[in-house]
């Protein structure tokens, strides 16, 4: 019995020992800004001091737009996730879009805050910085959540919204990427500090996709290269601790302008079935729904998600 209980110790302490050295072997230091620019803010990208922050951003159409469209992406994306639809609206329309505090090139909150309130104060602070008074917002994911809590809480600077499977409602996935269930875990995050091995982020990304065959190297590798920002990991196991479902959501009934709600039905981590609900909750809204494309319809399907936001665009135009 004791015998058998040392090799059984042996072989544990021997597993240990191997993802020790694995995870030692695959430990990725923190990249910089101007590392990371050359090939991920090439023009019209430009930085803004904005908040304490040196904000990634484009702005792109005619300034003669007086009602600029402000996009906001999801949790561990960056602006050029609405590539498609900017090359789309941006020969009519002035689109705007950056990196959120945490993420992409803007990198790091300065008092580590990122709570879906603050969040809200700096695309406040954006539309400021860009002499802007209200505008069409726009956001996926967390960043969908962050659109529809800046009409709840700053109401006078959003004309109309676009949430694209939006977060916001507490829900339980159906499956969660793997970069995201080890942040989500202190233990995970102190024991496996600067480690993020490519295949990670790819199988995380690839979980986000209807069609995980549309997922490409360079893709992956915007993804991956980005998260290598310097702070970005960190950043991101506090927005985890600090942005909890639930917030604000007793007010969306307060939201009067017009909403165009959009959800990928193979959306594994925010359940489809709560578009029904947002749609229920906003008076003012329609809700459009892409059976084969997953929780990031826009840069799965870039072409007949934008086609929708056209039409909707076009109809705030008629009323």
């Amino acid at each position: 019995m004791r015998k058998t209980f040392m090799f059984l110790l042996l072989l544990v302490l021997a597993a240990f020992a191997a993802v020790v050295v694995y995870v030692q072997i695959n430990k990725e230091p923190g990249r910089t800004v101007a590392e990371l620019s050359e090939r991920w803010a090439t023009p019209p990208s430009t930085f803004m001091d904005i908040k304490g922050m040196s904000i990634h951003l484009r702005d792109e159409g005619p300034r003669s737009d007086m009602q600029p469209i402000l996009l906001i992406h999801g949790t561990s994306a960056s602006l050029h996730t609405w590539d498609g639809w900017t090359s789309a609206l941006s020969t009519h329309r002035r689109v705007i879009r950056f990196d959120l505090p945490g993420f992409g090139l803007t990198g790091p909150e300065p008092t580590n805050t990122y709570t879906i309130e603050h969040y809200a104060s700096v695309v406040v602070a954006v539309l400021d910085a860009l002499d802007i008074d209200s505008a069409v917002i726009g956001g996926n994911s967390l960043g969908g959540n962050i659109a529809w809590v800046t009409a709840v809480l700053h109401s006078e600077r959003v004309s109309a919204l676009v949430l694209v499977d939006p977060s916001g409602y507490a829900f339980k996935s159906e499956s969660v990427p793997i970069a995201f269930r080890l942040s989500q875990s202190k233990l995970a995050s102190l024991l496996l500090k600067d480690f993020i091995p490519r295949s990670i982020v790819e199988g995380s990304v690839k979980n986000v996709y209807g069609d995980p065959n549309l997922v490409t190297n360079e893709l992956i590798d915007r993804y991956y290269e980005l998260a290598l920002r310097e702070g970005n990991r960190d950043a991101l196991n506090e927005r985890f601790l600090q942005s909890s479902p639930g917030a604000f959501t007793e007010q969306l009934g307060s939201i009067d302008v017009p909403t165009l709600i959009m959800w990928g039905n193979q959306d594994r981590l925010i359940p489809p079935a709560l578009g029904k609900r947002f749609e229920q909750d906003i008076s003012n809204s329609q809700l459009v729904m892409f059976d084969e494309l997953g929780h990031v319809p826009h840069e799965e399907d870039p072409v007949a998600t934008v086609a929708n936001v056209q039409a909707f665009l076009a109809s705030l135009n008629t009323r």
